[in-house]
């Protein structure tokens, strides 16, 4: 499955068209102005060489720094840190709240919300250094490592020791640990392991207001022990502390994996046979996914992956189980899919005969927003929605859209209520920004949904923040950052709404 990944991501990065429209137009449509931060000096730059010497600090080449997955935002910083331990970066949050210059922590950068790059001119702090592994339990399951691990290095790692990791997503062989966790990402095995925050054991995270370090590593199952603070930084995307350092638990890695395709006429279609894989397939499903047909056409046409169908169909659904017996859980797969035809859910299916079968079907479903990104400017939407409505908001996107040039599709996580909403046009356009936002946000909360399920706030949906939290809520999460950041020099312009 990685070596298919890799291609496909050299396949886009030869492919993809670079689009010049940087967040300095988009900032200035929706006000937002730069915060009364002091400005670098040489001053500033030689404190930082002599602090963490001059291989840490860059000020040339430092472009894919600033600016995002997408190319929709780009700062215009002048330099980026790139600390090996936690010292390090102590010292540098310690300076920066000292001089009011503002920072922006960065992971892998790999984000939809234009969360962890800079918006003007902050300091870049790159985690990519610190990047060690430092303890294994493989009694207990518990992995103790660095922010900067990629998720893909750290998978490699624990499962020799037969376990696994309970995040699992497209971006994995650049994605790191610690942005994960500062984005509390969702991924593909969310139905199976639950939320990435139910995993984390320990943290250790640095304070900005005097470069404190708050030490909660433990490697322990249970510590009842007051309030739980680690919490409070998985998923604030970098505006309360930096995480340096993470405890994991890890589930057991299971001996045998099969996936199964299959087509369908309709969207409730696909939420019968979701409903009958659940029931039939219980304790062994890992992933439950669906994709529309326009999908499947832009990784074939884009990616070159072809669909196991020769004919095209409205939807499809996708369905992972994992399990310590294959024979017994392919018997299980082959049961399901015989209850699924007789019931009249889904017109074919395909199961995967091999691991690289199987590989291939999961791939039609992770890279479908690589495939969208080729088409042109993208608005990526992220939602949580009433599983049985998730994807009425794609046929209402479309027809809000329908003078308009573009390609809206729509797939997700059936099993976490997660939907992912993408428009593609040509170039970045005010007047289809406008007919989105706040539309789709608006649609969200009538169904009582959540306006991020897994991607988080960033600079992007800040101002949309009270579609889904209360006046209160956010008042309080100001109250959190005064107490956390009293200088707000901490990746500002996220999460809370500008002000």
């Amino acid at each position: 499955r990685i070596q298919i990944l890799f291609e496909v991501m050299s396949i886009v990065s030869r492919s993809f068209i670079l689009f010049t429209r940087g967040l300095s137009a988009r900032a200035q449509s929706t006000g937002v102005q730069r915060g009364e931060y002091a400005h670098l000096t040489d001053n500033d730059v030689g404190v930082f060489e002599n602090m963490l010497g001059t291989n840490k600090v860059k000020q040339s080449d430092i472009e894919p720094y600033l600016t995002d997955w997408l190319n929709t935002i780009t700062g215009t910083s002048k330099l980026v840190l790139t600390p090996s331990t936690v010292e390090e970066v102590s010292a540098v949050l310690a300076y920066c709240h000292e001089r009011r210059l503002a920072i922006v922590p960065q992971g892998g950068n790999t984000g939809l919300v234009g969360g962890s790059g800079p918006i003007f001119d902050e300091i870049v702090l790159s985690l990519e250094k610190l990047n060690k592994i430092n303890f294994m339990d493989p009694i207990a399951g518990v992995v103790e490592c660095e922010s900067g691990v990629v998720l893909q290095n750290l998978f490699d790692y624990v499962m020799p020791h037969g376990f696994t990791v309970p995040l699992d997503l497209g971006a994995r062989g650049s994605c790191q640990i610690g942005g994960n966790l500062a984005t509390h990402a969702g991924g593909l095995r969310v139905i199976r392991y639950g939320q990435l925050r139910a995993s984390v054991l320990g943290l250790r995270t640095v304070l900005p207001a005097g470069g404190k370090i708050l030490d909660s590593l433990s490697r322990m199952r249970k510590d009842n022990t007051g309030y739980d603070l680690k919490q409070l930084f998985i998923g604030s995307e970098g505006t309360l502390g930096v995480i340096t350092d993470v405890t994991l638990l890890l589930p057991q890695a299971s001996l045998a994996t099969n996936t199964a395709l299959f087509a369908c006429t309709s969207y409730p279609d696909v939420i019968s046979c979701y409903r009958t894989a659940r029931k039939h397939l219980g304790e062994i499903v890992s992933a439950c996914e669906f994709l529309d047909n326009t999908c499947m056409e832009a990784v074939n046409e884009k990616l070159g992956l072809a669909s196991p169908f020769d004919t095209s169909y409205p939807f499809y659904f996708l369905v992972e189980t994992s399990g310590s017996d294959g024979d017994h859980d392919m018997v299980k797969l082959e049961r399901c899919m015989d209850h699924m035809f007789e019931q009249n859910q889904c017109l074919d299916g395909v199961l995967g005969s091999s691991s690289d079968q199987c590989a291939h079907l999961m791939s039609l479903r992770e890279n479908v927003s690589v495939a969208m990104k080729s088409y042109g400017y993208n608005f990526k939407y992220d939602v949580s929605l009433p599983t049985a409505d998730m994807y009425s908001l794609v046929h209402k996107v479309k027809d809000r859209l329908q003078e308009i040039d573009n390609i809206t599709v729509g797939y997700g996580h059936l099993g976490d209520n997660n939907i992912h909403l993408n428009v593609a046009i040509p170039d970045f356009r005010q007047e289809v920004l406008e007919l989105l936002e706040p539309f789709v946000f608006e649609e969200v909360l009538k169904l009582r949904g959540s306006i991020s399920s897994e991607h988080g706030i960033g600079h992007k949906k800040a101002n949309f923040l009270h579609y889904s939290k209360s006046e209160t809520m956010i008042e309080t999460m100001k109250m959190m950052k005064d107490v956390f950041d009293p200088h707000h020099i901490l990746n500002p312009y996220k999460v809370l709404p500008w002000c």
